[in-house]
C-alpha cells in the first residue's frame, strides 16, 4: 500500500514539495506539519486517486488556489473560485495603509472597488470592527464568494454589485481603496502561470493597463468626503502615471508606498488637499507598519 512518503516522493517530478504536500493536505485534510510526522500513513485508494488529480490538474497549470479552494490573506483563510482573483501577500499592503489612514477604532465609512473575494473589504472589517465596508463588483459571481468569505468568517460588509462607483450615487466614504485590473491587454505573461485561469477582466485593462485606474481616479472625488484619502494597487512601473492621474484629479499629499518586496505597489492621496508631492514620512511609516506585522506572525 502507497504511503504518505511514496506518495509525495512520486510526485516530486511533477510539483515543487511544498505544493505536493500542501495538495496532499487537503485530500487528507492534515496540516503539513502531520504530514511530515506521519511519512508512512497508509493511504487509501480513494485518496491517492484524489491526489493524482489534483497533482496532474497542477501539473497541467491550475493554480494550487483554487485546486484547494482557498488561499491565505491577512492571516486569515479566504475562498477563492475562477470567479475570483487569488489573493496575493503583496495587496496586504492596501490593508495596512488604509488602517494606518483611520486609526484603530475608528468609524470610517471605506469602499473597497472591485472586491472579488472580498479579501480586503473583509479583512478591514475585522481589524476596524467600528468602521463601515463596503465592498463593490461588476460579477455576481465574485459577490458569491464575497458573501461566503463574510459568513465564515463573521464579517460585518455591505457587498453590492456595481461596476465601479455605478451603483453608487449620493454615497461618499473617507477612505476609498481598490486592487483594479491593471496589466495590459497584450502582456505575455497573462499567458502564462497561474494568470492563464484567473478571470481576465480583474488582470487586464486596455492597451497599458491603466484604463480601470484612470476611471476611478476620474471618479473618486464624487463619492469621497472632504479629505476623504483614495489608495490604488498598480504595476510596479506605473507609480509616476498613477501619481500624475491622481494629482491632476485634484488629489494631494501624495505618497507611493512599497511592498515588502521593495517593489512600488500602492499611491495613496488625499482629495482636495493642495500640498502635491510625495510625503517620505507617510511612505516611511508605512513601510514599517507591515514589517511590524509580518514579523508578529
Amino acid at each position: 500500500m502507497t504511503t504518505v512518503a511514496a506518495a509525495l516522493t512520486a510526485a516530486r517530478g511533477k510539483l515543487p514539495a511544498g505544493e505536493a504536500r500542501l495538495l496532499l493536505g487537503h485530500v487528507l485534510q492534515r496540516p503539513a506539519a502531520w504530514l511530515l510526522a506521519h511519512d508512512d500513513f497508509p493511504l487509501g485508494e480513494d485518496a491517492m486517486l484524489a491526489f493524482a488529480s489534483l497533482v496532474a490538474r497542477r501539473a497541467g497549470g491550475e493554480p494550487v488556489a483554487y485546486l484547494v479552494g482557498y488561499r491565505e490573506f491577512f492571516g486569515r483563510r479566504f475562498a477563492v473560485t475562477p470567479a475570483t482573483l487569488i489573493p496575493r501577500p503583496e495587496t496586504e499592503l492596501l490593508v495596512d495603509l488604509a488602517i494606518g489612514k483611520v486609526g484603530a477604532g475608528s468609524t470610517a465609512s471605506i469602499l473597497d472597488l472591485g472586491t472579488g473575494s472580498g479579501c480586503i473589504a473583509i479583512s478591514l472589517a475585522l481589524e476596524l470592527p467600528a468602521a463601515r465596508l463596503t465592498g463593490v463588483d461588476f460579477s455576481a459571481l465574485a459577490l458569491e464568494v464575497a458573501r461566503a468569505n463574510t459568513l465564515a468568517l463573521a464579517a460585518d460588509v455591505c457587498l453590492r454589485q456595481s461596476d465601479w462607483f455605478a451603483a453608487l450615487d449620493g454615497e461618499r466614504y473617507d477612505v476609498i481603496v481598490g486592487n483594479p485590473p491593471y496589466v495590459a491587454a497584450a502582456d505575455p505573461h497573462l499567458g502564462r502561470g497561474d494568470l492563464r485561469h484567473e478571470p481576465l477582466t480583474a488582470l487586464a485593462s486596455g492597451g497599458d493597463g491603466l484604463d480601470a485606474i484612470r476611471r476611478i481616479v476620474a471618479t473618486a472625488p464624487r463619492f469621497l468626503k472632504p479629505g476623504g484619502a483614495l489608495l490604488l494597487e498598480h504595476g510596479h512601473d506605473q507609480g509616476p502615471t498613477v501619481r500624475e492621474l491622481m494629482m491632476a484629479a485634484g488629489f494631494g499629499k501624495l505618497a507611493q508606498h512599497r511592498d515588502l518586496g521593495g517593489i512600488p505597489r500602492v499611491t495613496s492621496g488625499i482629495f482636495g488637499d493642495e500640498t502635491s508631492g510625495c510625503t517620505s514620512a507617510d511612505r516611511i511609516d508605512a513601510e514599517e507598519q507591515v514589517r511590524q506585522r509580518k514579523e508578529k506572525q
